[in-house]
C-alpha cells in the first residue's frame, strides 16, 4: 500500500536535511521523493564523476527532484536553473538552502522496508529491498 506525503520548506532550510528528518520523524521506512519544486539560493550537486562537486549561487529553479528513502540515507537526484536558464543537475548533497520555498511530494510505501547495504562492486551503499 501506498501512502502520499506532502509537505512545504521555507526559507533557509537545507533540502536534503529537511527531507531526511521528514522522513525519519515520520516513520517512513520505505519511500519515493516523487515530487519537488521550489527555488534555492545556493545548491550542492555530486557530478558523475562522483568526486567533483558543482557549487551554485542562486537563484536558482528546482527542476525536478527525486530519489529513494530510507530511515537513514537519502538518494536524491536534482536539476536545477539559473536565472539564465543553465541547466545542472547530479546528487543532492548536503548545504542546498530553500529560498522563499519548496514543495515536496513523496509516496511511503507499507509492504516493504528499503535499507543500503554497501556493495564492494561499486563501492557506494546500494538499495536492498525487503518485504514486510
Amino acid at each position: 500500500m501506498m501512502i502520499p506525503h506532502a509537505f512545504r520548506l521555507t526559507e533557509g532550510d537545507d533540502l536534503k536535511h529537511a527531507i531526511l528528518a521528514y522522513v525519519q520523524t515520520n516513520g517512513i521506512e520505505a519511500g519515493s521523493l516523487l515530487s519537488g519544486v521550489g527555488c534555492l539560493s545556493c545548491a550542492k550537486i555530486r557530478l558523475a564523476n562522483e568526486t567533483q562537486e558543482l557549487v551554485l549561487d542562486g537563484p536558482l529553479e528546482i527542476l525536478t527532484l527525486m530519489g529513494t528513502l530510507t530511515p537513514d540515507h537519502i538518494h536524491l537526484h536534482i536539476a536545477v536553473a539559473d536565472k539564465t536558464g543553465a541547466v545542472y543537475g547530479g546528487h543532492l548533497v548536503d548545504g542546498c538552502i530553500v529560498s522563499f520555498t519548496a514543495e515536496i511530494c513523496l509516496a511511503a510505501y507499507q509492504n516493504m522496508a528499503f535499507h543500503r547495504h554497501f556493495d564492494p562492486n561499486t563501492g557506494f551503499t546500494e538499495l536492498v529491498v525487503t518485504p514486510k
